[in-house]
């Protein structure tokens, strides 16, 4: 999806840090990012995403974006969580952002309990997102970039407000799949999706 580096003129110790969102959400892909931040300069206020008001996720994403020494986004997409279930089209698009990065880390700090299959040493730290600025890095501008996508889906299908639960499986969104039908986006290996495609799930 996205790529971007600058040029580095040290060879100390490059670490990534890498994270995913989207998991939970009944729809679109799941997506990951992963971040080699810069030693020289200071981002402050860091944080796991889901912490962070909106406005300052897009702050902190700006400032990420300008000054990272590299940072790389990539998906899974609907079909392949289908195929290989959520956790590992999760280790998929991580594996992918870390490849996709365009300067190769020395090592690979993961959020979580699971790391994906990578060349380069990783490992994986529960809770990482609130322990390693990198990590911290990585989930902002992957919640960013997911969100983005949930909006442009929102001005497909208005009707499902997805600008408001960003897919997520709330009332409003278990109701309009109810109201509106099974979108091509939504994950139909997902119990909600499928009830309603097998007509388990009964309209008002």
């Amino acid at each position: 999806m996205i790529n971007r580096c600058l040029v580095i003129v040290s060879t100390k110790l490059l670490v990534a840090g890498v994270d995913e969102v989207g998991r939970g959400p009944l729809i679109g892909p799941v997506v990951a990012a992963a971040v080699i931040l810069n030693p020289a300069v200071d981002i402050v206020g860091l944080a796991d995403s889901k912490k962070l008001t909106e406005k300052r996720r897009l702050q902190l994403d700006a400032q990420i974006r300008e000054h990272a020494l590299c940072f790389a986004i990539a998906s899974a997409s609907v079909e392949e969580i289908d195929r290989l279930n959520i956790l590992h089209a999760s280790l998929l698009a991580m594996r992918r952002a870390v490849e996709k990065l365009n300067i190769k880390p020395n090592h690979v700090l993961v959020d979580g309990n699971r790391c994906p299959e990578l060349s380069i040493p990783c490992e994986a730290v529960v809770g990482g997102d609130a322990l390693h600025a990198n990590i911290s890095a990585a989930s902002i501008i992957a919640k960013v970039a997911r969100d983005q996508m949930m909006v442009e889906l929102h001005q497909q299908y208005p009707d499902y407000g997805f600008d408001r639960h960003k897919g997520y499986p709330t009332k409003d969104h278990l109701q309009a799949i109810q109201n509106f039908g099974v979108l091509d986006q939504h994950r139909r290996s997902f119990k909600p999706v499928r009830q309603c495609l097998e007509g388990l799930i009964k309209h008002d």
